[in-house]
């Protein structure tokens, strides 16, 4: 079958793989929308250390089930469905606490197993999730990167109750976590994102406020709050100067999640930390729980991406890698499949 494969940092092709086959407990799905994601845009590059090439990333997807395994309920047969990815071995200390999405013993399909850039991947049946049938299938593979955005909000609570929040960074994950700060009723949530069209979609997509810079956020948000900072602040960009700057811009007893990967290393001051008695908090992908509320809100159409890029050929996979690490750009989010013959 056709995948795209990342040989190394820089090095994707698309070359001829074996078909998976269908285990006990697992089914062969036939992907029709796979997301690019950032994390794996620096995995290409040869910046995250889990992946380890010859890899067929993609762990954003949606498809159709072509094939069950034995012991699979045979209902699936035919079935769109999107995926979580993650997979956690449920038996742990840390899975029985409601914590699966940091199993020790936890894989994620795109990196420990082949993904979803092919014309079929095998996925277990516990991670399959019906999607109804009016709802596109690259709406449906915006699921995953949601559920993050659901996560970091509710690791929020410690800092509640909250009324001003700000999502650095406006790519994909910043504008799912800005979406789910929303629908979560945080009254007033702004945005930090350089890029103006980025920027523009933050405000379509219903942020109360949109800067082009930490400098006018904080001058903005001090005003609003007499000088005391925001509730929470979520840093979905992982740069050395973000990390920083959602720890200022937060006001005493306030939470900063972190949740971009860019960098890996970052100083903090910790005497102001201690001081003002801030929560950093990482955030890590979601729980089932999480991935069901993700699954509801975006099936009754009230998160997205607006008017979402058509889902490109496979054959484009090592192209779109190349445009999009070069930096942002006006494509938000992109999409690879194997078009139908």
């Amino acid at each position: 079958m056709k995948s795209v494969v990342w040989n190394g940092p820089e090095k994707m092709s698309v070359e001829e793989t074996p078909e998976p086959t269908a285990e006990p407990g697992t089914v062969i799905l036939r992907p029709e929308a796979a997301g690019i994601c950032g994390s794996e845009i620096e995995g290409y590059l040869g910046r995250m250390g889990n992946r380890t090439p010859p890899l067929v990333m993609g762990h954003e997807f949606a498809g159709t089930v072509v094939e069950v395994g034995e012991g699979v309920d045979p209902e699936w047969q035919g079935r769109r469905v999107t995926v979580n990815p993650l997979l956690s071995c449920g038996r742990c200390p840390v899975c029985r606490a409601g914590l699966e999405n940091v199993c020790p013993e936890r894989t994620l399909i795109g990196i420990h197993h082949p993904g979803a850039f092919a014309e079929y991947v095998r996925v277990p049946e516990s991670a399959l999730f019906p999607i109804p049938d009016d709802l596109p299938m690259n709406a449906a593979a915006l699921c995953e990167p949601f559920a993050n955005g659901v996560h970091a909000v509710r690791l929020t609570k410690i800092a509640e109750p909250l009324g001003h929040a700000v999502v650095i960074g406006a790519g994909t994950i910043g504008l799912m976590v800005m979406q789910a700060a929303l629908l979560s009723s945080i009254p007033n949530v702004a945005v930090v994102e350089p890029h103006e069209r980025r920027r523009s979609l933050a405000a379509d997509l219903g942020a109360h406020a949109v800067f082009e810079s930490g400098e006018e956020a904080a001058d903005t948000v001090r005003e609003a709050t007499d000088g005391i900072g925001a509730d929470a602040v979520f840093d979905a960009v992982g740069a050395s100067q973000t990390r920083r700057l959602a720890a200022d811009l937060l006001r005493p007893g306030g939470a900063a999640v972190f949740i971009g990967l860019h960098e890996d290393e970052t100083p903090i001051g910790f005497h102001d930390v201690v001081r003002r008695q801030i929560t950093i908090r990482g955030s890590y992908a979601y729980t089932r729980d999480d991935f069901e509320r993700a699954l509801d809100w975006i099936s009754e159409g009230r998160a997205g991406l607006g008017a979402l890029e058509p889902v490109l050929p496979l054959e484009k996979g090592p192209d779109a890698f190349s445009e999009l690490v070069r930096g942002p750009s006006e494509r938000v989010k992109v999409f690879l499949a194997e078009m139908e013959q």
